[in-house]
This record gives structure tokens, C-alpha cells and sequence, in this order.
């Protein structure tokens, strides 16, 4: 794997510390706190209630399902799940807030303590340490009209059950905030607690970094890169911030605790305010909501719904015989690697691996479809696989009858049979058309048989088109030798 270029490889005295808040909006039926679906209402506050609207005097009543999802989280994540956890009020005032407060977790988050493993580029692995995952409700959003000086609010995002997911500093460079972010990614879409789609709002990071002399004993103070959605972006902005944080040092200036914006046109980030902290917020217990009791049943029944990870899935699959390239292109897209599973289960083809990445994959970017809605099935697949392995088609046939079988949903056989794609395999019958081929041009031979074996190439052909494409070229090959 080649190294990752960042501008930290021109400081080299300087070293660097990332800790991300990870927000992950849940796929529950309705929102945390009341029965109003949740993620419906494309209408602004269309899909709002007394109680996610914040009217005086409503009492919240807690989904059991987001701990559910929580619990799941924490599991996934080598968490440790807190037997007995409180809700509390954090106090601001924001106009997508109306009840002045958002409720939280503080002091007694559902987990604590995990890791997240990620892969480094020299392919060893290391774990970033996860402090705690916590329940929250998510706030509505403001929406500002471009040049008449006015906002509005849309109460629909309000009361989106969200955990917060919360990471040590232990990040040291741009590559590893990308791969934790990837790996968390695809930990919260492999559990179905998330749908990861950050376009949406539904996977949204917080990136707090902070640079410092190597040999300093204290990290030094960080500045919060807010609500970046894309990987690419998030790597951008933490490369700008990093040269601007280490230019400001060098020239004797003070780096301010601050929420900064990125702006994705400029390529820069900006300051938005003052980074609060908690005494700010002026946390106390809800006093609305229960104690959150969790037993070691409870854990359990939760612990039995894990799929298999992302992580270890990608381990297992390089073990089993793919490259670590085609392994994280696989598990990078669950219904991806679900498909592969169930094709591989059906074929020992070593060509499977292949054609997923580059025909099938190739083929939904072209047609701009997801893979739900492709006909080549994993159980089609796996027989074209069979069938190329045969040698009943050969490779130019199977791309012709995987065009066919993504269109239409046709069996390959049916294909074959009404395309009349199958290889000729009999030897006798490829043997006369060799003989026929090299005896209708008796100049080539002569030049191959002087050394020019570039002249090889040419009888090949030639015999494939006389075989209109359906010849088998390993035997082909084998009889052109003999026969020239």
C-alpha cells in the first residue's frame, strides 16, 4: 500500500491529534421521545408533534428500540455496556431548539470504553479507542434564504434519536481519521442501526485536532471541524487545519479553542464561535425520564443479533484467498459483500472475485442502478462462473450473456442456447479448422516458421473468427503449436 501524502510529512517536529464525535441518526420507526415517524415529512414541519415541538408541559417517553440500537453500537464497537444510565438536560438556546435544552447523556453514558480497529498503511492494525457512545435526541434544522436576510426553521429533524459516538485522540494522521471513519461507517450500516447516508445528515462527524511539538508533554489546544459529510471533505479540511494551526505556531501566534466551518468552494476553514465547554451547558438529570436499567439478558438478546463485522469479514475473506483490495472493496458495501457470500457458496470459480468488481460493479455505474435492482443474481453468477470454468463459453461469450442476463433476468443456459454462444471444445472439429486456417496462408506460415513468432498472434485470430468467437483458445493454442 502506497503511503499517504499529507502536508504533516513537511513539519516533521510537529505532531498531530485527532479526536471525532461521530453523530448517528437511527433507523427507528418513530422519533425517541414520542410516537411522530421518524425521518418523515419531506414538507418542513410536516411531520411534528407537541412533544418533538417542545410545547410546555409534554412529557417525553422513551422508544425502547434506540437502546435496543444503542446496546447494539456498543457491542459492535467492544464497548462496555452500563448496567444503570441517565438521561440530563444540555442547556443552549438555538432557534432549532425550542425547549431550550436537548436531552443527552452525561456523566452516565450506555457505553463506554471500546475500540474500533483499523488497518494502517503498512497493513498493521490499530485500535482507536472509543470513550463513550451516548443517547441523544437530534435538534430541528435552520434553513437560511439566500439574499432576502431571512431564516427558518424545520422542526421535522426534531427528536431524531441519534448516538453520539465519541473517540479518544488517538488519531495521528488524515489516513487514519478517513479509515476510523470508514470503519465506524461500516459498522453502523452492517448492524442496521443507520442508514450511513451522509448526503441526508444521517452520519455526520465532528473532528476536533490539535498540533503540537513532538517533544511536548501536553496535546495542544484543538479546534472543532463541525458537521463535515463526506470522506473526502473531512480529509481536506483536516489537511488545511493542520498547516493552518502549524503556521500560526510558527509564527508566534496562539491557537484559539474554536468550531470551524469548511468551506468546501474556498477550500478553508472558518471560524464559527467559541468552542463552549461543558460547564456551559449547565448539565442536571432529566427528571422526566426514568433510570435506563440494563441486565445481562437484555445484552445478550442484542449480542445475538450481530451479523458478522465489517473488520472481521475482510480478514476472513483474505484468508480465504482474495487480495486485501478486493477483501475492502467488498465489505466496504454490505449488499456487495452479501452478494459475493451467497455466489461463493455456489461456485468455486476463482474468476468470481474478478467478475464482481469489474463486470458487475462496472455494469451498475454504467446503468446507474444499485445492485437490488441488477438480474444477474448471485445464483446466475455463479453458474456463468461454472459455465466459463467448463469451457462450455468462453470469455468474449460470457460477457455477452452477462450483458443479457443483467437486462433481461434470463437463465445463462437459455442465453447460450438462443445465442448460440457455445464453445467449440471438440478437438477433432477445432483441428480441421486449424489445418484449414494455416493451410490458407502459406506466407504467414513461412514468416512464423523463420522466427517471427509475432505471427502466432495473427493465426490465433484467424482461427477464432473462422470459429465465429466460439472456439476454446487454450485448445487453439495447443493446436496451433502442434500443427505449425
Amino acid at each position: 500500500m502506497s503511503k499517504h501524502v499529507s502536508v504533516l510529512d513537511q513539519y516533521p517536529d510537529y505532531a498531530l491529534n485527532i479526536g471525532i464525535e461521530v453523530h448517528v441518526q437511527l433507523t427507528t420507526a418513530s422519533k425517541i421521545f414520542c410516537a411522530t415517524a421518524n425521518g418523515g415529512g419531506t414538507t418542513p414541519n410536516s411531520c411534528i408533534c407537541i412533544v418533538c415541538a417542545g410545547y410546555p408541559g409534554v412529557l417525553p417517553v422513551l422508544n425502547k428500540n434506540v437502546p435496543n440500537l444503542a446496546i447494539l453500537a456498543g457491542l459492535a464497537t467492544n464497548c462496555q455496556i452500563t448496567r444503570r444510565s441517565i438521561f440530563a438536560r444540555k442547556h443552549y438556546f438555538y432557534p432549532d431548539l425550542p425547549k431550550g435544552y436537548q436531552v443527552t447523556q452525561a456523566d452516565e453514558p450506555i457505553c463506554t470504553q471500546g475500540y474500533i480497529p483499523i488497518v494502517l498503511e503498512d497493513g498493521s492494525i490499530k485500535k482507536i479507542r472509543l470513550i463513550r457512545i451516548h443517547i441523544e435526541e437530534d435538534a430541528g434544522k435552520n434553513i437560511h434564504a439566500a439574499g432576502t436576510n431571512e431564516s427558518f426553521v424545520d422542526l421535522n429533524r426534531a427528536g431524531t434519536p441519534l448516538l453520539e459516538i465519541v473517540s479518544y485522540p488517538d488519531i495521528e494522521s488524515t489516513y487514519e481519521a478517513k479509515a476510523y471513519l470508514k470503519a465506524l461507517h461500516q459498522i453502523v450500516r452492517y448492524i442496521g442501526v443507520c442508514t450511513g447516508n451522509m448526503d441526508e445528515g444521517a452520519f455526520r462527524a465532528d473532528t476536533n485536532i490539535s498540533v503540537r511539538k513532538k517533544d511536548a508533554t501536553e496535546m495542544g489546544t484543538r479546534c472543532e471541524l463541525k458537521n463535515i459529510n463526506s470522506f473526502k471533505f473531512i480529509g481536506d479540511a483536516v489537511e488545511y487545519e493542520i498547516e493552518r494551526q502549524i503556521d500560526m505556531l510558527e509564527s508566534g501566534q496562539k491557537i484559539v479553542q474554536q468550531t470551524r466551518l469548511w468551506d468546501t468552494q474556498q477550500k478553508v476553514t472558518r471560524a464559527m464561535r467559541s468552542k463552549e465547554e461543558a460547564a456551559d451547558y449547565r448539565y442536571f438529570p432529566e427528571p422526566d425520564l426514568p433510570i435506563l436499567e440494563i441486565d445481562d439478558a437484555w445484552i445478550e438478546r442484542m449480542r445475538a443479533q450481530l451479523p458478522e463485522l465489517p473488520f472481521a469479514k475482510a480478514q476472513r475473506l483474505v484468508q480465504e484467498g482474495l487480495s486485501a483490495y478486493e477483501a475492502d472493496i467488498i465489505v466496504d458495501d454490505k449488499d456487495l459483500a452479501d452478494y459475493y457470500e451467497a455466489a461463493r457458496a455456489l461456485t468455486g470459480s476463482k474468476q468470481l472475485v474478478n467478475w464482481i468488481l469489474r463486470d458487475l460493479l462496472g455494469y451498475l455505474k454504467e446503468h446507474k442502478m444499485d445492485l437490488a435492482q441488477c438480474c444477474m443474481t448471485p445464483t446466475y453468477m455463479a453458474h456463468l462462473m461454472d459455465l466459463l470454468d467448463k469451457g462450455v463459453i468462453n470469455a468474449a461469450a460470457a460477457k455477452e450473456v452477462f450483458a443479457a442476463v443483467a437486462a433481461t433476468g434470463q437463465h445463462p443456459d437459455d442465453v447460450v442456447k438462443e445465442k448460440g454462444l457455445q464453445q467449440i471444445g471438440s478437438v477433432d472439429e477445432l483441428e480441421a479448422i486449424v489445418k484449414a486456417t494455416i493451410a490458407a496462408y502459406p506466407e504467414q506460415v513461412a514468416q512464423y516458421r523463420s522466427g517471427k513468432d509475432k505471427m502466432f498472434g495473427f493465426f490465433v485470430g484467424q482461427v477464432m473468427k473462422d470459429t465465429k468467437g466460439k472456439g476454446n483458445p487454450a485448445i487453439i493454442n495447443d493446436l496451433l503449436k502442434k500443427n505449425l
